[in-house]
């Protein structure tokens, strides 16, 4: 290709490029301003006043399932803390479904030796490692067939 020829090509990608950047800059949400109401009209929105000693009230999100971690219960504490027991890393007198700092010592042993985050919490890469994950014995039902006409 002539040297010349290059030059034009690059300086193309360089401006799609920055047409593009523009463009999604332009889209963003943030970029957009917010307009105030023409004079006579009074905004709707309630407006508090600089010297307001109102205060919003927290914003407390919604509990879901992603954002609520239940706590185990003592029976699947006493699974993770026999899993231990059967890899050798905690005492057989230990598993009483609670989770002490002895099961916390002997989670924290285990992660160091598996090159997991040695933090003593429970976490899903311990469980997979510990062999208690997910349970894929049975493959997935099947959809109904629709219904013959």
């Amino acid at each position: 290709m002539v040297n010349w020829e290059f030059q034009m090509l690059r300086l193309y990608t360089c401006a799609m490029t920055l047409a593009f950047v523009s463009l999604a800059w332009a889209a963003h949400p943030a970029a957009t301003t917010k307009k105030a109401p023409p004079k006579g009209v009074k905004s709707t929105k309630f407006q508090a006043s600089k010297n307001s000693s109102a205060k919003a009230a927290p914003v407390r999100k919604a509990a879901t399932w992603r954002n609520r971690q239940m706590a185990p219960t003592p029976d699947r504490y006493r699974q993770i803390q026999e899993a231990l027991v059967a890899k050798g890393y905690l005492q057989p007198e230990k598993v009483t479904g609670v989770w002490n700092s002895d099961s916390v010592d002997a989670l924290k042993r285990f992660q160091g030796e598996q090159n997991i985050s040695s933090t003593g919490k429970i976490n899903a890469l311990s469980l997979i490692a510990l062999g208690l994950g997910p349970r894929h014995d049975s493959p997935p039902p099947k959809p109904a067939a629709p219904p013959a006409q």
